[in-house]
């Protein structure tokens, strides 16, 4: 079963102008997981720092459901965000088992 999630919320200030990015992973593809995530984000960098889980922290032990560090993550560029977006996450497809 896959489930959408929207998600919102601020991780750092607007500062700069945003960009969406679609951040997308392949090394935790089970159950409970998440495929990939719609960002927020001032860059490309700044977009796969963005975690789905522990609030962005990916420096959490044992099980994940995201992958385990930013160099795990693929972004592609998908436009420009609205003035008033924030940095963070628009939308998540996590895979519910």
């Amino acid at each position: 079963m896959c489930a959408l999630y929207i998600i919102q919320f601020s991780q750092l200030n607007q500062q700069k102008t945003m960009n969406l990015y679609l951040i997308s992973q392949t090394e935790n593809n089970d159950y409970d997981t998440f495929d990939s995530v719609v960002v927020a984000a001032a860059s490309s960098k700044q977009a796969a720092n963005i975690s789905p889980t522990y609030h962005g922290d990916f420096r959490a032990e044992g099980y994940t459901s995201w992958c385990r560090s930013p160099e795990a993550v693929d972004v592609k560029y998908i436009g420009k965000a609205s003035p008033t977006l924030k940095t963070g996450i628009v939308l998540a497809s996590y895979n519910a088992g």
